[in-house]
């Protein structure tokens, strides 16, 4: 005789739904924070090695928003602050739905950029890949 458990999967469905809704974290309440001691983060204002990045350089005034579509054009994200010198897009991951937050800043002919996890401690390199990505695209189709 097999017993069945009724409410097992609902059950299940509830546990995946919270678990994954827990992955988001919260949005980071201060501009371009420094980066915690975990190495799930890096920025072009951080004094040390493991978390440092360098800022973009701007030539010209069209590089700016062309630094930001191109953040925009890696895809899976959303900008969720858009100003005249600040940008913030969050970027969801396609397998647990992790948020990480790619912070843009621009300070005269600088553009500051700061990537990092939310919630966790390692992020597997990713959001130093994330800003690489972006570097290797804004220097192809921008910064000109």
């Amino acid at each position: 005789m097999t017993r069945h458990l009724p409410h097992a999967s609902g059950l299940l469905a509830i546990c995946a739904a919270l678990l994954l809704s827990a992955c988001a974290g919260t949005a980071p309440t201060q501009r371009f924070a420094d980066c915690p001691s975990s190495p799930n983060c890096l920025s072009s204002k951080a004094s040390d090695a493991g978390h440092q990045t360098q800022p973009f350089t701007l030539r010209k005034a069209e590089d700016w928003p062309c630094l930001v579509k191109s953040a925009e054009a890696m895809g899976n994200n959303r900008i969720a602050v858009n100003e005249p010198q600040y940008v913030r897009l969050e970027y969801v991951s396609k397998l647990m739905g992790f948020v990480d937050d790619l912070e843009l800043q621009q300070e005269a002919s600088l553009a500051h950029v700061r990537s990092a996890s939310r919630v966790g401690y390692s992020d597997w390199g990713v959001n130093r890949q994330r800003v690489e990505q972006l570097q290797r695209s804004y220097n192809a189709n921008c910064g000109k």
